[in-house]
């Protein structure tokens, strides 16, 4: 039988990175967080934190901090106040770690959290091809990703397109597509890039302009949604931005696109551990409701 008290100290510390904010987190001491740890570790017989800066946790320590959020979310469905009953005051809402790629973040996903109560929210944000890693590993409950699958022990529901537009400023293209967007100025004009997960650019240039695989450009890294529109407003570069961003600056002029009528679909997927979807399921109700509104 495993010691809860234990498995939170252990996801505590993953979770914050360190012994003393793990303490913090539990209300306890970090002399009790170190003794509970340490009496977990020597029950499964191996090490289960990388002592550092952060701590983090090993890879056989995974299992144990997903199997215990489990617990808690599946615990927390026993406790969900009825009509006719009250949520006690001394229990605190239940955490829900999930995935989400920035640009869903800032265009359609706060609205469905917010419609979900009872649950607090630790969002992991990440590139909408590589958030399923994190789901496979056991980093999150729930993942927002372009990928079908789903994982193994997991339920996936398609939820539509996220629709992105190569996108800049009339000065940027005067100063740097005067002849048209081609491979051969794009090759030289500035692009914006989130980060070096993001292919939004690349894909682009690949499926419009048939550009090789080894096909470079000089680009700039904004790690932030409403930074890259501001960005392309400012005439810095050009980046992919998602229509929902965009729509009113196409209209008005401030933005065009590149290459008119050519924009890029991204497919988006929610999936989630199977053994907790009716837990989350009022969140799974609100994030598909939320879709269908966004996404195309």
């Amino acid at each position: 039988m495993l010691d809860y008290a234990q498995l939170a100290a252990l996801t505590a510390i993953h979770r914050r990175g360190s012994f003393d904010l793990a303490a913090a987190a539990l209300s306890v001491t970090p002399s009790a967080i170190s003794q509970r740890l340490k009496a977990l570790e020597e029950r499964m017989g191996t090490l289960l934190i990388q002592r550092g800066q952060p701590c983090t946790a090993t890879p056989t320590a995974l299992p144990l901090i997903a199997h215990f959020e489990q617990v808690m979310l599946l615990q927390s469905t026993l406790t969900t106040p009825t009509p006719t009953t009250l949520r006690p005051t001394n229990l605190r809402p239940t955490t829900l770690r999930i995935a989400v790629n920035a640009d869903s973040l800032a265009t359609w996903v706060l609205p469905a959290l917010a419609q979900t109560t009872g649950l607090l929210f630790d969002l992991v944000i990440d590139d909408q091809d590589h958030s399923i890693n994190l789901l496979r590993r056991g980093e999150v409950c729930a993942a927002i990703t372009s990928h079908a699958g789903p994982l193994q022990g997991c339920d996936t529901l398609p939820l539509g397109a996220l629709r992105y537009r190569a996108t800049a400023s009339p000065a940027f293209i005067a100063q740097w597509l005067p002849t048209g967007a081609t491979a051969q100025t794009l090759a030289l004009a500035p692009a914006l890039t989130f980060s070096d997960k993001d292919r939004l650019q690349r894909d682009w240039l690949t499926t419009t302009l048939r550009t090789p695989p080894h096909f470079t450009f000089p680009t700039h890294r904004i790690a932030s949604t409403h930074g890259f529109i501001n960005a392309a407003l400012l005439g810095l570069g050009w980046g992919m931005n998602p229509d929902p961003l965009t729509a009113q600056h196409l209209a008005n002029g401030t933005l065009v696109e590149l290459i008119p009528n050519r924009p890029m679909d991204v497919p988006l997927y929610w999936q989630f551990a199977r053994i907790t979807g009716a837990a989350i399921a009022p969140l799974t109700a609100a994030i598909t409701r939320a879709a269908a509104i966004h996404l195309a």
